[in-house]
């Protein structure tokens, strides 16, 4: 049977391994009794997940709500002894029917993913090399605009148990919000997020001051709506490997009151604390008795 929780936002843990099967079920036991029926095999699964029967293709069951179940192999009809077949001529039969094995199934499952984290910034800040840096999704990276054309998801595992599902979505430019450049696609699923984190490029090398740099993109989520621009925001300097970014990245939280942390994705600088303060964020937002 697979459960949906939504304390759970990837497939990996259930995916370390490839085959589960249910007990069996107790044999008869004397005095005429009945062998105890085994245990259900309950294996909980993210809301959002997508069973298929990978021999026909077929959707089973699409798990959209918390506790959404389906049971995917059903056990084995179990078998007669003796007794059953006593009759007032035949009492005491030689022969009994033995139970019928469960049912087997290849099922292939599919997350549709609903990022958790939405990776923002100007063309450039650095998010595809964040993401790359991070998870093991494969984004296209190069020094030019616009690398990114569709989003771009991975998961980032902050423990055995805890993993974080981050969307690098494509960069912004003034005037996103009106369907400029590929910003207008990009947040309609920026909007789906628990927390956003914002990139801004602090290197001596970069085309836009830092703190430009954080307005557009501030302006262009409060202009296309009010309530993706109150969403939580993690701020992030990237590209901080030498003294004069640490200073452009200090005097950008100076300007913008507030937290800016320092992170170098090529020099695995600060990922673990922006990866950190995002979990807390995506943790806090869930119901309470998801919460693990």
């Amino acid at each position: 049977m697979l459960v949906a929780d939504l304390g759970l936002n990837s497939l990996l843990p259930i995916g370390r391994q490839f085959r589960y099967k249910a007990l069996d079920g107790e044999k008869g036991l004397g005095s005429n009794k009945a062998g105890r029926s085994a245990e259900d095999l309950v294996l909980m699964v993210p809301v959002g997940t997508q069973i298929f029967d990978e021999e026909r293709g077929n959707l089973l069951r699409d798990l959209k709500r918390e506790g959404d179940r389906v049971v995917v192999a059903q056990g084995g009809k179990g078998g007669f002894g003796n007794s059953h077949f006593a009759t007032a001529v035949r009492q005491t039969p030689r022969f009994a029917k033995p139970g019928l094995p469960g049912e087997k199934r290849r099922l292939r499952l599919e997350l549709k993913l609903l990022a958790q984290v939405g990776l923002v910034g100007l063309p450039n800040a650095g998010t595809s090399t964040f993401l790359a840096s991070v998870t093991a999704a494969t984004p296209k990276i190069a020094d030019y605009p616009f690398t990114t054309l569709v989003p771009q998801v991975g998961i980032a595992s902050l423990s055995p148990v805890d993993t974080l599902v981050l969307a690098d979505l494509p960069g912004l430019i003034e005037g996103a919000a009106e369907g400029h450049g590929l910003g207008h696609k990009f947040l309609k699923h920026v909007e789906r997020c628990e927390t956003v984190l914002q990139l801004v490029d602090c290197s001596p090398e970069a085309d836009t001051d830092p703190e430009q740099a954080f307005r557009v993109i501030d302006a262009e989520l409060a202009r296309f709506s009010p309530e993706l621009a109150q969403k939580p925001r993690v701020v992030a300097a990237t590209k901080c490997e030498s003294e004069e970014s640490e200073l452009r990245a200090a005097e950008l939280e100076r300007r913008i009151a507030r937290k800016v942390h320092r992170i170098s994705s090529a020099q695995k600088k600060g990922l673990k604390e922006v990866l950190t303060e995002c979990h807390r964020i995506v943790k806090a937002a869930l119901p309470l008795d998801s919460q693990r």
